[in-house]
């Protein structure tokens, strides 16, 4: 353990409650509440009482392996990093394994990626693991598709998951995988509100910004909606509840279809114009753009993101750039430094800041596109509320599309399908310092809804 580090009581906790789940379990702690840290101090422990041989961590993207890199240096370690070419780590990976099993090397430490973790070349060596061997899942809800769930290793028995969002959205089976696999959920929690209460996260002012679809748009999403009726009413579902929307598999695509329809409306350009020109001398400040095309018949395109960066940079001139799962490892580093000392005023980016991305000095974000995938919420609120030096609370401005109005029997999947959305804004109100004014911005849509109970 690096001399300097002292564990918050929650990560000690998380450590112990590991520990008396006999070396299995699922932390669920808030993005940004320091998962890596709690996780290398189980590595610690066990080297401690079992003589622990090997350290594997799993993660779903090359910026993560370079991440964990990082902190694992801190408390000493070496890793091996097996992302992209082969042949950077197999010879590598096959001596230290050799010299671990024969007694020449006390201790082994891998960072591969999710990818890589799949691969033959790396599956070939799993035999030669070490009986003292603990995994890491790091985002570990990645882990549950199938093809991923069948390349973890069974014969490693200390196994240790870390999310904030274990549940995968519209997957029950692949959540089950998961925590067969690496263990419950271990008690309690480490919510949202615990996180801000202890001062692992900042605090935070939320405002809501209402968006109206255009004309042509509200044609669009009412045929939309009146599909998914119709769909429930096929399957016999009369009552469009949530256990019959995440069973029913006819219903996602049109529900996507939906949500890239909301992701990209176009009044939210001219929502941003009116905010950012009475913010053009902030800096750090973090645009979420959908990743999805106006166009349904597209999978996704830069739509959103270029057209705001075009709004922003060229329009107002605010010195911004885009990030995007194109931008190299290099250049991300460099974004990063030049956002971090105010050069750059603010980032571009879509779904690829989502997960692990550690950018603290964020702090205000404008959030113009979320799915309803409560995981992207969750991940991109905790990516802006991460303590720095000199931040004392964040900002967030996050643009909610008012539905059009729609005859009473769209209205009623309506009211089932805003209910899920909209408890996700309400939550994230509930917990900021300006509660009672968000509440009230919210107040006008769940009253025309009926969703006062919320």
């Amino acid at each position: 353990m690096p001399i300097s580090l002292q564990l918050r009581a929650y990560q000690r906790q998380a450590v112990n409650n590991w520990f008396a789940n006999n070396g299995r379990g699922t932390l669920k702690m808030a993005t940004g509440s320091g998962k890596t840290i709690t996780a290398l101090s189980v590595v610690c422990e066990l080297y401690k009482q079992i003589d622990l041989q090997m350290l594997l961590v799993v993660c779903p993207y090359r910026h993560l392996v370079t991440q964990w890199a990082r902190e694992c240096e801190k408390f000493n370690l070496q890793p091996i990093l097996a992302f992209e070419n082969l042949h950077t780590w197999q010879n590598q990976l096959s001596t230290q394994l050799y010299n671990v099993r024969s007694g020449s090397q006390s201790f082994l430490t891998v960072i591969v990626s999710n990818s890589t973790l799949i691969g033959d070349g790396f599956q070939s060596q799993l035999k030669y693991f070490p009986e003292k061997t603990l995994i890491i899942g790091d985002e570990a809800h990645n882990l549950g598709s199938p093809k991923l769930e069948e390349s973890l290793p069974r014969r490693i028995g200390l196994r240790l998951a870390l999310s904030a969002t274990p549940e995968r959205y519209f997957d029950e089976g692949g959540t089950r995988s998961l925590l067969d696999y690496f263990g419950h959920i271990l008690q309690p929690e480490f919510t949202l509100k615990d996180a801000i209460t202890q001062g692992a996260l900042v605090h935070y002012l939320y405002h809501p910004i209402p968006v109206e679809l255009t004309e042509s748009e509200s044609l669009a999403y009412a045929k939309l909606t009146q599909k998914i009726g119709r769909a429930l009413l096929f399957r016999g579902r009369e009552n469009a509840g949530l256990a019959s929307l995440e069973d029913n598999e006819d219903l996602k695509p049109l529900l996507m279809q939906r949500a890239r329809l909301i992701g990209a409306a176009e009044n939210k350009l001219k929502a941003l114009r009116e905010l950012m020109s009475t913010r053009r001398e902030t800096t750090h400040t973090l645009f979420y753009c959908s990743d999805g095309s106006p166009d349904v018949g597209q999978r996704s395109n830069l739509h959103q993101l270029k057209a705001v960066a075009k709004t922003l940079g060229v329009e107002l001139g605010y010195k911004i750039s885009t990030y995007t799962a194109q931008t190299s490892l290099q250049e991300r580093e460099v974004l990063r430094r030049q956002f971090e000392s105010g050069e750059l005023q603010g980032l571009v980016a879509i779904r690829c800041l989502d997960e692990g991305v550690d950018i603290p000095a964020i702090q205000t974000a404008v959030i113009l596109a979320s799915s309803a995938n409560p995981r992207q919420f969750i991940q991109r609120r905790g990516r802006v509320l991460r303590p720095h030096p000199g931040k004392d609370r964040a900002t967030i401005f996050d643009m909610i599309v008012l539905p059009p109005d729609l005859d009473r029997n769209t209205l009623e999947v309506e009211r089932n399908l805003l209910r899920k959305e909209l408890f996700r804004f309400v939550e994230f109100a509930d917990l900021a310092d300006n509660a009672g004014e968000a509440r009230m911005k919210l107040f006008n849509l769940q009253k025309q809804y009926g969703l006062l109970d919320m």
